[in-house]
């Protein structure tokens, strides 16, 4: 009896569908994912157990290096077509530019006041993050985007860092006050009332940040009645 013949089948699999799908699972995770800011120096926050997400929209996000220099960054509605688009980041930072640089020319004679071009404040708005004193502002402005990324990254330089002392009189606030109030006063209603409630100021700081540093800006905070604030930290593993 002669033996049987098993057909063969081809061992070709037809990957098109699997492309399609992994095309657009891809597509899916780009456009919904929410991708990290570049910041200036990296921050290594101490951990805890608490999983509450800070928000990403009206929000101030204060950053203080482990050499105790401090940047601030802004967020506004994270849909743009809020208000006109009046709330959205990019208007809210140049409200706050303008009324930061009106606070501190009061306090200055005419031959410190500053003064910033609409091409300076429109390339401000564009920054996440900021952090020079009030009087090297205009030039920082206009250098190119690697120019800034390289000046603010030297933590060396006296010229990085928003000033901060231990100032309690609002009459003649300090820098970061100047700030930080002219965020909260910057048009953005939900921002403020983010402000009020404690979910619209963040502050991120090192593990190795000198607690005096750290101490400074929280104190600046109160001084400010702004009491409610969050604490940027990771998450703790069984390792820690």
């Amino acid at each position: 009896m002669g033996k049987v013949k098993i057909k063969r089948k081809s061992t070709l699999i037809d990957m098109t569908a699997m492309s399609d799908v992994t095309v657009l699972l891809l597509t899916f995770f780009m456009l919904t994912s929410t991708f990290l800011q570049k910041e200036p120096v990296t921050v290594m926050t101490p951990s805890s157990v608490s999983e509450e997400k800070v928000p990403t929209a009206n929000l101030a996000s204060i950053l203080v290096s482990p050499e105790g220099k401090v940047f601030i960054s802004v967020a506004g509605e994270a849909d743009p077509k809020v208000a006109d688009g009046e709330w959205a980041t990019e208007p809210i930072r140049k409200e706050i530019l303008s009324k930061a640089v009106a606070e501190y020319n009061k306090q200055q004679p005419a031959s410190k006041q500053i003064k910033l071009t609409e091409a300076q404040a429109q390339t401000f708005s564009k920054l996440n993050t900021f952090g020079v004193p009030f009087s090297i502002l205009p030039q920082f402005l206009d250098m190119s985007q690697t120019e800034q990324d390289k000046f603010i990254s030297d933590m060396s330089n006296k010229g990085v860092g928003i000033p901060v002392n231990d100032n309690r009189n609002l009459d003649r606030p300090n820098e970061f006050q100047i700030w930080m109030r002219a965020i909260y006063n910057s048009g953005n209603e939900n921002l403020s009332a983010a402000m009020k409630k404690g979910e619209g100021i963040a502050v991120k700081a090192d593990k190795g940040t000198p607690y005096a540093t750290v101490q400074n800006v929280l104190d600046n905070l109160q001084t400010l009645k702004m009491n409610r604030f969050s604490i940027m930290t990771a998450l703790k593993t069984e390792q820690d």
